[in-house]
C-alpha cells in the first residue's frame, strides 16, 4: 500500500511543504494532518512528494528525495538525524537551519540472521549495511567504535531501509542497521538484534517561514505527539503499510516504546549541538567551520 499525500484545508494561508522522510519519523505529521491540527493552527501543510517514490540507493545525499526537494525550494521543511541535519546544511546552499529536535526519538538496531554474530565484537571486519550519512550510519559508528575500535568498523552503503533488510535477508550482507518497522519485521522473519541505540533527530526548516508559522507548526506536532502517545495502535498502520502486508499494525504496536518514542518539540541547545559537532569533526564528518549560531534557528520553547 502506498502512502497518502495528505494536505490541510486552509487554502488562504501560505503552504508549508514537507519533504518526506521514512514514516517512522514523519508519523506525527501524518497524525496532525489526519486530525486537522495544522488546519486548526491556521496552516496549510502538505507533503511535497510521496515518500515511496524515493530513490532507494542514491549515495549523494543532496540528490536524495528529501534533500533535493528542499535544496531546490520545492519543500520548506524536512527532518533527518541530528548529525545529518548539520551535514545537510553544511553541504547545501545554506537555505536551511535546524529549528528544533524532531519528535521521533527512534532506535536503530544492527540486525543479523547469522548465528555467528551475537555481539558488537563479532562485527569486527564484518561489513554492516547502512545508508551513508543518515542515522543508520552514525549510530552504527557510535555503537561499534567502543567495542571494536574504528579501524575494525566496516560499513557498506546499501540505501533505503527496505533495501537493507532485503539484502540482509538475501545474505548479501551479514548485518544491517535498521529502524522501525523494519526492526519488527526483521525480528518476525528470524533476525536478532546485535546492538541498538536511540538517537535524536533534527527538524530543518527554511528561514522563509515566519517565526509564527514555525511556532504554530510545532505546536500542531506537539498535539499529534499527545495523540500518538495516547493510542499508538490507532496510527501504527501508517508504518506497516510500507511492509506490503508482511507486518500487521498490532504486531508493531506491541513494540511501541521499545524502538521508538515521541516527544514534544525541544530546542536544539548549544550544549547538545557542541557534543554532536565535536564528535563529527573528530571523525572527519565535518570540517567544523560552523557554530550553533550559524546552523540553528531555535524555537522559542524551553
Amino acid at each position: 500500500m502506498r502512502e497518502t499525500i495528505f494536505m490541510s484545508t486552509t487554502p488562504t494561508h501560505p503552504v508549508i511543504r514537507i519533504s518526506p522522510n521514512p514514516p517512522i519519523f514523519d508519523l506525527p505529521t501524518y497524525v496532525a494532518l489526519e486530525k486537522g491540527f495544522f488546519a486548526e493552527a491556521g496552516l496549510d501543510v502538505r507533503f511535497a512528494a510521496d515518500y515511496f517514490d524515493h530513490d532507494t540507493a542514491e549515495r549523494d545525499v543532496l540528490k536524495r528525495q528529501k534533500e533535493a526537494l528542499f535544496e531546490c525550494g520545492g519543500a520548506d521543511t524536512f527532518n533527518v538525524c541530528e548529525w545529518g541535519g548539520i551535514d545537510r546544511i553544511e553541504r547545501g546552499a545554506g537555505r536551511g537551519r535546524i529549528t528544533a529536535l524532531r519528535p521521533a526519538i527512534a532506535a536503530q538496531a544492527i540486525l543479523s540472521f547469522d548465528p555467528a554474530i551475537q555481539t558488537p565484537r563479532d562485527l569486527a571486519g564484518v561489513p554492516v549495511g547502512i545508508n551513508d550519512y543518515t542515522g543508520s550510519h552514525f549510530v552504527t559508528v557510535q555503537a561499534l567504535e567502543g567495542a571494536i575500535g574504528p579501524e575494525a568498523i566496516k560499513l557498506v552503503h546499501i540505501g533505503a531501509p527496505e533495501t537493507r533488510l532485503q539484502q540482509l535477508r538475501d545474505g548479501v550482507v551479514r548485518a544491517a542497521t535498521l529502524m522501525e518497522p523494519w526492526i519488527s519485521l526483521g525480528l518476525k522473519q528470524g533476525a536478532h538484534i546485535v546492538a541498538l541505540a536511540f538517537y535524536r533527530g533534527a527538524e530543518v526548516t527554511s528561514p522563509d517561514l515566519t517565526e509564527a508559522q514555525r511556532e504554530a507548526y510545532f505546536t500542531a506536532l506537539d498535539r499529534a505527539v499527545d495523540a500518538l502517545n495516547a493510542d499508538f495502535a490507532a496510527y501504527a498502520h501508517y508504518l506497516t503499510d510500507s511492509t506490503n502486508g508482511a507486518l500487521e499494525p498490532a504486531e508493531l504496536a506491541r513494540n511501541f516504546g521499545h524502538f521508538v518514542r515521541y516527544t514534544h518539540a525541544q530546542r536544539y541547545a548549544p550544549e547538545q549541538f557542541a557534543q554532536a559537532y565535536d564528535w563529527m569533526r573528530a571523525r572527519g564528518y565535518s570540517e567544523g567551520g560552523n557554530t550553533h549560531e550559524s546552523l540553528v534557528l531555535p524555537l522559542a520553547v524551553a
